[in-house]
């Protein structure tokens, strides 16, 4: 059976994943939601699979460069300061990113005004509520080492909420066609960091007052995911209903436990 503590940390985290989910969701039928919208959120996310930090020991300065020039720094240190094993699951990560960066950067070149330029990386911006974010990660792992690592690695993703419901366009045509196509291509890659994040925190040994912290720190962190998706979407949920997803009243979101390997 699965460990209660770790059981605790995800209820806590499901209501929360499904307010994420409800961001994305609503957006997409919003009235507000235009060309210029999703352009916007394309390059935000975008600049998340690029630019985005916090979450690995290797990216900062960027998921993609800060990664990228850190391996290179390491790489003849290989099997004496660094395990060869750590060392490839660290590149096939930036990989990873890097392919997520594709796939929307593709949607948006697909879709953007013939006049305007091709996506780079050197055009994506940072926005208030992605910065506390990240800002609010490294605070973590600064203050709380091990359990703010693991936390950052449970909140990575938010279960992907924005690709499982960025699926659910498949089959409708034009842009939502091809950013159906783009999450789907993502989904099973983020379903394994999330993976990554809660495996084997059971056997650990964490004291009672650690599985406390974790789940102080992943409610700060999941949290701001919210305001950072909600921010990313210009705002499809107005701050009232924020709140109330943190209030609890929101249906939570069914953890799958069979695919994460886990007894329910």
């Amino acid at each position: 059976m699965i460990h209660s503590n770790l059981r605790r940390v995800i209820e806590i985290a499901t209501p929360l994943w499904a307010g994420e989910a409800e961001v994305v969701r609503t957006y997409w039928s919003s009235p507000q939601r235009n060309t210029d919208t999703d352009l916007l959120w394309l390059r935000r996310q975008c600049f998340k699979e690029f630019w985005g930090s916090g979450v690995t020991k290797f990216d900062k300065g960027g998921i993609v460069p800060g990664a990228l020039r850190k391996l290179v720094d390491h790489a003849t240190d290989v099997d004496q300061k660094i395990d060869r094993h750590e060392f490839l699951d660290a590149l096939e990560g930036v990989k990873a990113e890097f392919s997520h960066y594709t796939y929307f950067a593709d949607v948006y070149d697909a879709m953007r005004p013939k006049d305007t330029p091709r996506l780079h990386p050197r055009m994506l911006q940072e926005w208030p509520e992605e910065k506390e974010l990240t800002a609010m990660r490294y605070r973590h792992r600064e203050a709380h080492g091990a359990i703010g690592m693991r936390a950052c690695k449970t909140s990575e993703g938010g279960y992907c909420t924005l690709f499982a419901e960025g699926m659910k366009l498949k089959g409708k045509p034009g842009v939502d066609g091809m950013i159906a196509e783009a999450c789907s291509k993502v989904h099973d890659d983020e379903f394994g960091h999330m993976l990554a994040g809660i495996t084997g925190i059971a056997e650990e040994g964490l004291s009672d007052a650690d599985w406390k912290l974790l789940e102080t720190l992943l409610v700060e962190q999941l949290e701001q995911r919210i305001r950072m998706r909600n921010a990313q979407f210009s705002y499809p949920l107005p701050e009232e209903r924020v709140q109330a997803i943190y209030r609890g009243n929101i249906e939570p979101l069914a953890f799958d436990y069979e695919r994460a390997q886990l007894a329910a």
